[in-house]
């Protein structure tokens, strides 16, 4: 049997269901429009019958290891209640609908899609690997049998895809999130450096730590070299780190196998219970 297995970001796919789809509230009188809505477009996505395995990575909770790296990163705050609220219901859909749920505690959810496309990368019978978010975190997995795939676009992201879009080599993300921010992740990058110079750097040393101290040593031709360089000299620790926090974990232990993702339909007793306690039917 062929395998083509999917791996989405549910985490993202629970907050463009919230700030997208109408609000619904259930008979207990919590919001519950997202978790419908993302249920939904999941089941919408499993009818087209492109893939066979499924993982919906959720962040159960918010904060990570990397909140112990380093105190600016991502936390919870911020975070509208009635999205907030809906994280749970959403997992419980989710897994309802017969789709494998990793959820993420002290990893995040882009760790475990990087840890379950490592898992399918040991298979030969894996000719490809789509990850179903548009973050560019992710697309530091991209390689010959790993794709990324921007749904609400229909756009998918293979290597040169990802050369052409950011400037930099999937392997160089992490590199180039630590030098501009990721703003999102709460990461704060290099001062004075900006996409384009990152892209034109790293599209040439690859990594940090191959970038010369000396801006006279660059084999490449940037606008304000000297004060780049002066930066990353004065922020090259924190730099490095900022390249931790940005570079996903293929270890996770997900103690699955590759069957375990296997899509083998609903689960009848679960769907009853959450379309019950949902007060709106997810199958139509």
């Amino acid at each position: 049997m062929s395998i083509r297995p999917c791996f989405i970001d549910g985490t993202f796919e629970l907050f463009r269901a919230f700030y997208g789809a109408p609000s619904q509230r259930n008979a207990a009188g919590q919001e519950v429009g997202a978790s419908v809505a993302l249920g939904r477009s999941l089941l919408s996505l499993q009818r087209q019958g492109n893939f066979t395995h499924f993982a919906v990575a959720f962040d159960t909770v918010i904060e990570s290891f990397r909140n112990q790296l380093f105190a600016g990163y991502k936390t919870g705050e911020g975070i509208d209640p009635a999205l907030f609220g809906q994280f749970v219901w959403a997992e419980r859909v989710t897994q309802a609908l017969g789709f494998r749920v990793l959820s993420m505690m002290e990893f995040e959810a882009d760790d475990g899609l990087a840890s379950a496309t490592q898992l399918f990368l040991t298979l030969p019978e894996v000719d490809k690997v789509t990850i179903a978010s548009p973050d560019k975190d992710l697309m530091q997995l991209v390689s010959e049998r790993v794709v990324t795939w921007d749904r609400s676009r229909d756009k998918e992201y293979d290597a040169a895809a990802v050369l052409a879009k950011l400037g930099v080599e999937p392997r160089s993300i992490p590199d180039y999130l630590a030098l501009v921010g990721d703003t999102a992740d709460g990461i704060p990058g290099v001062p004075r450096w900006g996409a384009k110079s990152a892209a034109v750097v790293l599209a040439h040393y690859r990594h940090l730590e191959e970038i010369p101290d000396d801006h006279k040593k660059w084999a490449v031709s940037v606008r304000g070299a000297q004060a780049l360089a002066e930066q990353l000299v004065l922020h090259r620790e924190r730099a490095l780190l900022y390249r931790t926090l940005a570079t996903l974990r293929c270890d996770v232990p997900l103690a699955l196998g590759p069957a375990d993702f296997l899509y083998q339909g609903v689960a009848e007793d679960q769907v009853h219970t959450v379309q019950e306690e949902l007060g709106v039917r997810l199958l139509r």
